[in-house]
C-alpha cells in the first residue's frame, strides 16, 4: 500500500504541476508580486492557486458529486465574480507604483495575496471535469479501500502546484535584479493590462454562451 500511495503521489505531482503551468492570469499576478513585493509574496500568490487546486482535486478522488455538480452548475455566477475581480485587479496593478512600500503591514498583504489567487482559481469550477476525468482514467476513488490512495495524490496535486509557483516566483525573482525602476514600472502596466484583459474575456465569453 505505502508503494502504491508514493505512485499516486507522484502521479498527483505531475498532474498538479501540469495545471499549473499554463501561463493565466495566476502566472501574471505571481510574476508582478514576485517583482513588487518580493519572492515570497509571489510564491504565496502561488500557494493560494496550489490549495484551490488541491480542493478540485479532493472532490474529484472523493466523488463529492453533489459538490461538483452545484459549483458547476453556478459557473457563470462564478466566472462573473471572478472576471469583475480581475478587471478591478488589473486596473489597481495599473496605476500601483512598483517603489510604493508597507512593511509594516506585510503580514496582512500576504494573507490578501493567498486569498485573491484562491478565489480566483475557485471561479473556474470546471477544473473539476479536468480531475475528475484524470483520476476516473487512474482508477482512482472507486473503491472505499482507496482512500489513502486517493488522499495521496490529492496531495501530489498540491504539492506538483506549489512546486510550479515556487520556481516561477525564483525565476521571476532572478529577473528583478536586471531591472531598473523604469522598467519595472512598466512591467507593472504590461501586468495590470494583461490581468485587465483576462478579466474582460472571461466577461465577454458570459455573452457568447447566452
Amino acid at each position: 500500500m505505502k508503494e502504491l500511495s508514493a505512485h499516486f503521489f507522484f502521479r498527483g505531482l505531475i498532474i498538479g504541476f501540469s495545471i499549473a503551468a499554463p501561463v493565466g492570469p495566476i502566472g501574471v499576478l505571481c510574476i508582478r508580486r514576485t517583482m513588487a513585493e518580493g519572492r515570497l509574496a509571489g510564491f504565496i500568490s502561488g500557494l493560494g492557486a496550489a490549495t484551490a487546486d488541491a480542493l478540485y482535486g479532493y472532490v474529484a478522488a472523493f466523488g463529492l458529486t453533489l459538490v461538483s455538480s452545484i459549483l458547476i452548475e453556478q459557473h457563470v455566477w462564478l466566472r462573473l465574480g471572478g472576471g469583475v475581480f480581475l478587471c478591478v485587479l488589473g486596473l489597481k496593478t495599473f496605476l500601483h507604483s512598483m517603489i510604493e512600500q508597507a512593511p509594516s503591514d506585510k503580514g496582512l498583504r500576504l494573507a490578501g495575496a493567498y486569498a485573491s489567487t484562491f478565489f480566483l482559481t475557485l471561479t473556474n469550477p470546471l477544473t473539476i471535469l479536468s480531475f475528475t476525468a484524470i483520476f476516473a482514467g487512474l482508477g482512482v476513488g472507486t473503491e472505499s479501500r482507496d482512500i489513502v490512495v486517493a488522499g495521496a495524490m490529492v496531495l501530489g496535486v498540491f504539492v506538483g502546484s506549489a512546486l510550479w509557483w515556487l520556481i516561477l516566483s525564483q525565476l521571476a525573482g532572478l529577473s528583478l535584479r536586471k531591472l531598473g525602476a523604469r522598467l519595472l514600472q512598466w512591467v507593472n502596466r504590461i501586468s495590470g493590462m494583461i490581468i485587465t484583459a483576462f478579466g474582460l474575456m472571461a466577461l465577454f465569453s458570459l455573452f457568447e454562451k447566452g
